[in-house]
């Protein structure tokens, strides 16, 4: 039976992880750091069960998880004192965070300095463009039905929209674009079924309704697409620089202009992607790279929650530079991103959760030697 001492740090770690936590038991909270770090032989007096079922909960609960890789991945946990201590330090949220370095026989537990201002994290925003040009801001708009176009008829329902046929026969195909800003995220199911989630700093533009052989939206920035199945109409994906069909899958497809390859990572089913010199078809678990000389790199054995991360309201990082992590925090948050000095070549791996302040994210990344300093909606980070 755990003793009082983990009972009481279970529920406030429940309590914080929930926002529920009250500025006092966040005290409470960091008085416990201070009983793991500067009262080490408590740790003697915990049963290994109570290490176990403090670990568990870890991988159960928490989402703010990330690793400082230096040369080569190390474990997190070496020894009852830096697991007991990780463990606790982990549950703030990036407050406090565990710091390898070397052989891992050695932890740094480092309190960061707070920030001055800070930024909330994005949330469902979005810009529908009708056929006629008029636009309608979805985040402002009420639930229910919202616009009628050639085909369809649109439907609010919180943070979705979903295209409803109203008839078979129409003159003309219309289109219709949903725009995200930075700091945006939204959901989107088209006229055929097909479920679109859509990232900070992307857009799609679609048809109202499907006619012909085939149907075909157009794609900048993120989404991940769940295709409805019709094996008489393929579905393609088109980017500036590749498109994607697909009969009926589950893939994401990061085209941003300012990433260096055009991913396409498969979760189900089989699709054929193009580029103007070159194809290649993928299977489940696979990701083509479109490189910018035109050709494509073929991933394998890859994790598919890290490419679905973002809609599952999680940052995850898998041996990312400094940069890498930057442009995602700078979509989300709808910053702007400033670099000073060398900055070092350490990879991060990892996951934060997407639902915190940016200061949150930045306490953490400080402790690779990277300083940050928020100036309004800009970040500066320098070496």
């Amino acid at each position: 039976m755990s003793s009082p001492l983990i009972k009481d740090f279970l529920e406030l770690k429940e309590k914080y992880l929930n926002g529920r936590a009250t500025p006092d038991e966040i005290q409470l909270l960091e008085q416990y750091y201070d009983l793991f770090t500067d009262e080490p032989d408590i740790i003697d007096q915990l049963a290994e069960t109570e290490i176990e079922i403090l670990e568990n909960r870890l991988k159960e609960g928490i989402a703010t998880r990330i690793n400082l890789k230096e040369n080569k991945t190390i474990p997190f946990y070496k020894g009852t004192l830096m697991r007991a201590a990780a463990i606790l330090v982990f549950v703030l949220s990036g407050v406090y965070f565990v710091y390898h370095r070397h052989s891992g026989q050695q932890a740094q537990i480092a309190k960061n300095k707070p920030f001055k201002t800070d930024i909330a994290p994005g949330g469902n925003k979005a810009i529908l463009t009708l056929a006629n040009g008029s636009k309608l801001i979805l985040n402002n708009a009420k639930n229910g039905n919202i616009s009628t176009q050639a085909g369809a008829r649109i439907v609010k329902q919180d943070s979705l929209i979903s295209y409803k046929a109203t008839a078979a026969n129409f003159a003309e195909v219309s289109y219709n674009t949903i725009t995200i800003p930075k700091g945006g995220q939204y959901q989107l199911i088209l006229a055929d079924g097909t479920k679109v989630w859509l990232n900070a700093a992307s857009s799609l533009r679609f048809p109202t309704a499907f006619t012909g052989t085939n149907r075909t939206v157009e794609l900048t920035g993120e989404a991940y697409f769940e295709v409805a199945k019709n094996k008489d109409k393929p579905f393609n994906v088109k980017t500036a620089t590749q498109s994607v069909q697909v009969l009926g899958t589950h893939f994401n497809i990061n085209a941003y202009n300012n990433e260096a390859n055009v991913k396409t990572t498969l979760l189900e089913g089989s699709v054929k992607v193009y580029a103007a010199n070159a194809n290649v078809i993928i299977s489940p678990g696979q990701q083509s790279a479109l490189k910018s000389d035109g050709s494509f790199e073929i991933k394998r054995d890859l994790d598919m929650d890290e490419a679905v991360a973002w809609k599952n309201g999680i940052f995850q990082f898998n041996e990312a530079d400094i940069q890498t992590v930057m442009r995602q925090i700078s979509r989300w948050y709808d910053i702007d991103v400033e670099f000073k000095g060398k900055l070092p070549a350490d990879l991060y791996r990892g996951k934060i959760s997407r639902n915190v302040n940016v200061s949150q994210v930045l306490k953490i990344l400080e402790l690779s030697g990277i300083n940050f300093t928020i100036e309004g909606r800009k970040i500066i980070v320098r070496s």
